[in-house]
């Protein structure tokens, strides 16, 4: 499962666009917003009861967010300590260096620039997914 935090529809459009055109089969998730990706995470609010045992081979984190911005989210993953093994990849529009920097320090596995275009922006989530999902090994 691939866990995508991200409130504007269009770039979840975009998302499921490049996974298929990536042939990356797991199921994706997304939330709107910071609190819900934690609930999501947590099990608690509306996904209260949710299977703790099934979490996200990877997180997507977009840093603009409503109600809780990314960076928030990053600290409070960060103090859980079974959930701050799941890679998370920051996705986002953001090209300010202090937001990258406070990223990794949150505990981000990676920063990206959202690209501007579908053929790139497909080759990304291509080469995201041949990385983190194939490649890469989580406890």
């Amino acid at each position: 499962m691939i866990l995508l935090i991200e409130d504007d529809r269009d770039d979840e459009l975009l998302m499921q666009m490049a996974l298929k055109d990536s042939n990356i089969q797991h199921e994706l998730v997304v939330v709107r917003d910071g609190v819900a990706a934690l609930d999501f995470l947590y099990g608690t609010g509306e996904y209260a009861g949710r299977d703790l045992s099934v979490m996200p081979s990877l997180i997507l984190l977009d840093l603009k967010l409503p109600k809780m911005d990314g960076l928030e989210v990053l600290r409070h993953i960060n103090d859980h300590k079974r959930i701050r093994v799941i890679p998370i990849v920051v996705l986002t529009s953001s090209s300010r260096d202090e937001d990258m920097m406070e990223c990794y320090r949150l505990g981000a596995n990676s920063y990206i620039q959202k690209p501007m275009n579908l053929h790139d922006f497909v080759d990304v989530v291509r080469q995201l997914g041949d990385y983190w999902l194939k490649l890469n090994k989580v406890p």
